[in-house]
């Protein structure tokens, strides 16, 4: 098994526009989420930019930043 292709960077002197940087997601305490592993959640608690614990039913679970896996219903 071999690893995925690194991102190509970006040259100031290349004609072609610069990839737009994803904004960070925010979630605050009751938000309703889901994972793509876990499933359906609701947010229990934030831990200021560093990670969010979230109760999943049968687990709690504490998500980190930056939430590629996790998004907002």
């Amino acid at each position: 098994m071999t690893k995925p292709a690194a991102p190509k960077r970006h040259l100031p002197t290349s004609p072609f526009k610069a990839p737009a940087t994803p904004t960070p997601k925010h979630f605050a305490v009751g938000d309703q989420v889901t994972h793509d592993m876990y499933g359906l959640g609701r947010v229990t608690g934030i831990e200021d930019g560093i990670a969010a614990l979230v109760d999943f039913g049968s687990a709690q679970m504490r998500i980190l930043s930056p939430y590629t896996t996790m998004t907002k219903l």
